[in-house]
């Protein structure tokens, strides 16, 4: 069974790595990829903490709404553990 989320709609200044148009989006977990060092403080020069990473897979659908093409398409994206809240 997979873990439904939703990409939390911040909208921090700076460098960030969740793209805008998943924000607020719900997907599901595709799997977990591992820990890494957040590259939201690497790419300023910090010491960055270890943060979980996921695939999510989202569907057209919820991602275009009624202009998906092909709305049971999917796309998959990589999203640290900061920007998904868990359903």
């Amino acid at each position: 069974m997979s873990e439904r989320v939703r990409v939390r709609t911040m909208a921090p200044p700076g460098h960030v790595r969740a793209p805008y148009y998943l924000r607020g989006k719900v997907g599901e977990i595709e799997r977990p990829l591992g820990a890494f060092k957040n590259p939201e403080q690497l790419a300023y020069g910090l010491d960055a903490e270890k943060k979980a990473l996921f695939r999510v897979r989202f569907t057209m659908a919820e991602v275009w709404g009624e202009r998906a093409e092909r709305p049971d398409d999917t796309l998959d994206a990589e999203l640290y553990e900061h920007w998904l809240e868990r359903l």
